[in-house]
């Protein structure tokens, strides 16, 4: 009986924002071991399923790199990174893509298919909302140097975004990007997730990845912390608390907050339900970022 009171109880508390988030955009990026381990997997995309049938509108951003990088290995290709960019030549982009579709997306959309919910895979082989042109990252000596086929998106096709959204179906996005000459262009999944969160001004950006929230000491689990502010995120960078593969993540979530979404988040998706859990409740579970 307390099991089952407890549960009403859960449901009770999440009233109030399923009532709140009803027909608002969540983007939602998925990264880190969520994506090779399939049962950690349909977890999440259970919560995503949850999410829709209350009435919150998910869009998934996705990359894939453990699995680009077991690809490339098969096909006996040796990865080069470039200030922590995967140099991509044409050979590797090919790879990068048909990863990225066919062992990322489209298992993807049948999970959501078999959980009852309609989605809808976006990517360089079918409709392709992002847009991107190539980047050239600054070297030491002030010379720019050449990653290869590596895109910064520049645009996203948020109409159709919001169109489907409101048709009911769920965007699943592939972070590979079209150029203007209709070329592709490999892009960072955290910053694809940002630049779609700010096109359709979405209610909240959620990061998932392997790290639970940002801390203050990365060797300190204790440092965790539940909610920072711009400027805090600012000082952080600043002083090297915040570098490396959290980068990306905490810049996705600045370019979000800068177009207007209200709150974004950093959350484990290690943990049991950690989407729910984040969106809610009062406390959550990760680090939650939010405008000055």
């Amino acid at each position: 009986m307390e099991e089952a009171i407890a549960k009403a109880g859960a449901l009770i508390e999440a009233m109030e924002y399923i009532r709140g988030f009803r027909g608002r955009i969540v983007v939602v990026k998925l990264g880190g071991s969520v994506l090779d381990d399939t049962s950690l997997r349909k977890k999440l995309l259970t919560d995503i399923a949850f999410m829709a049938t209350v009435g919150m509108q998910p869009v998934i951003v996705h990359g894939g790199g453990k699995a680009i990088t077991r690809a490339m290995n098969e096909a006996g290709l040796e990865p080069v990174w470039v200030q922590g960019r995967r140099y991509t030549d044409e050979r590797t982009l090919t790879i990068v893509e048909h990863t990225l579709v066919h062992r990322v997306n489209t298992p993807i959309c049948e999970t959501l298919t078999e959980l009852g919910c309609n989605p809808m895979g976006l990517h360089s082989l079918s409709s392709c909302v992002l847009f991107a042109e190539p980047l050239r990252l600054a070297g030491e000596d002030g010379r720019k140097l050449d990653v290869g086929q590596v895109g910064r998106v520049v645009e996203v096709n948020a109409k159709l975004l919001k169109t489907l959204c409101a048709d009911g179906t769920i965007p699943v996005i592939a972070s590979v990007a079209k150029d203007r000459a209709g070329g592709k262009l490999n892009v960072n999944a955290d910053s694809a997730a940002g630049n779609v969160a700010a096109a359709v001004v979405a209610e909240k950006l959620v990061v998932v990845s392997d790290t639970h929230g940002i801390r203050t000491d990365m060797n300190d689990p204790d440092s965790w912390v539940s909610t920072l502010d711009e400027a805090q995120i600012k000082e952080m960078i600043d002083s090297g608390i915040i570098t490396d593969a959290m980068f990306p993540k905490v810049e996705a979530c600045l370019t979000a907050l800068d177009a207007g979404v209200k709150k974004a988040h950093i959350i484990d998706g290690r943990i049991g339900h950690s989407l729910l859990l984040e969106i809610y409740t009062a406390k959550g579970i990760g680090t939650q970022i939010v405008r000055n």
